[in-house]
């Protein structure tokens, strides 16, 4: 059974000068793509979350539990619902909005055109990998993130940004799930914060890549690299190389591709970045 408690409506911005929130949170956006952050009923244990069928990071501050999550780019504006099982084990509803929110489009001429409209003998190989990378972002480990503030993961310019609805060689391909930075090729790439490295790969699109387990469903992945500085179950700390940029799988030159995944959501990596104020 499941019980309703009813729709909420609210930002971040109403509640974040009354709560002394120590965990260093995300800005919010709750839009397709974005992120956001729900007050949870009292417990003395941390209630188990889902959106959907995926589970959703759950962190105290005091005597708070609050949950953070990703918006899938595919979610229709209007009500959606967390369901949230507490200390009781009962399973109750609880209800957000989601505003609407157009991305710019983006086209982009490939040379290879095996790289628009794979061959029959690329597919194989493809699907294989696509299995590994839905894994890896797709991962839960119960560590608590040590921070939600992340840093750029090289100092460059962003080429692409997140959302962008891509179009290679005129045709309509998935939007653009990470935020591209146009760093010259050799460039050292820093993990932007503290994680394990679940796993790398040489992969037909991405390139050679680089995931990076945060905790509590929390995934970056770095993608299109020409060299791997690290191994998969190697801790890192916020600053350390794990590789550097290059121009390997689906590109026009050289660049890092960054996605944040976020229970399973690949979620605006610009919510994260950590911009002291002056």
């Amino acid at each position: 059974m499941i019980r309703y408690l009813g729709i909420f409506i609210f930002l971040f911005t109403t509640f974040c000068s009354t709560s002394a929130f120590s965990f260093e949170n995300p800005k919010t956006n709750a839009v397709p793509g974005g992120i956001f952050i729900a007050p949870l009923p009292a417990s003395k244990t941390r209630p188990v979350v889902h959106y959907g069928n995926k589970r959703v990071m759950v962190v105290k501050d005091d005597d708070q539990w609050w949950a953070i999550f990703g918006i899938p780019l595919a979610a229709k504006p209007g009500n959606h619902h967390l369901t949230v099982q507490g200390e009781d084990n009962i399973k109750r509803k609880l209800g957000f909005y989601i505003n609407d929110k157009t991305y710019e489009s983006q086209h982009i001429t490939l040379k290879n055109k095996r790289m628009v409209n794979p061959e029959k003998r690329d597919m194989k190989r493809i699907l294989r990998e696509q299995k590994e990378i839905r894994s890896a972002l797709a991962n839960w480990d119960d560590r608590t993130p040590n921070t939600m503030h992340f840093e750029l993961p090289v100092s460059a310019p962003m080429s692409s940004r997140f959302g962008l609805r891509r179009f290679f060689n005129e045709q309509p391909r998935n939007p653009h799930s990470g935020l591209d930075l146009a760093a010259p090729a050799g460039t050292d790439i820093h993990a932007p914060a503290a994680g394990i490295v679940s796993t790398t790969g040489d992969y037909y699109f991405n390139g050679k890549t680089v995931f990076i387990d945060h905790g509590q469903g929390l995934v970056t992945m770095y993608c299109h690299l020409s060299e791997i500085d690290v191994k998969p179950g190697q801790s890192v700390k916020t600053g350390d190389t794990i590789g550097a940029v290059g121009k390997t799988g689906r590109v026009t030159g050289a660049h890092l591709h960054w996605s944040v995944s976020l229970n399973n959501t690949r979620v605006d990596p610009e919510l994260l970045i950590f911009r002291p104020e002056h």
